[in-house]
């Protein structure tokens, strides 16, 4: 009997863990371009990253990631000079 419960229980748990997974997979569909994600982003003040969809998901993933670094070191820059301007003062 206790084997019996085992093994139900792990049907169903193996059931729940298939939903989810199913759940998951239906909603990863590329929301970047929604209208709604995009007027989220302008409303927090945040540039999304123009990516071209022509390309496979990795061109795509590093344009991204170069995006990223040249916004970083831009940063960095700005950060540096104002430093410089703030202690020439």
């Amino acid at each position: 009997m206790k084997a019996m419960f085992g093994v139900v229980s792990l049907l169903i748990a193996l059931a729940i863990v298939g939903f989810l997974a199913a759940r998951q997979l239906k909603t990863a569909a590329p929301s970047a371009t929604s209208s709604a994600t995009a007027a989220a982003a302008a409303t927090a003040g945040v540039a999304l990253p123009d990516v071209s969809t022509s390309g496979s998901v990795r061109e795509q993933s590093q344009q991204i990631q170069q995006k990223v670094k040249d916004d970083v070191a831009k940063a960095l820059q700005q950060g540096a000079a104002q430093r410089k301007d703030a202690s020439d003062q």
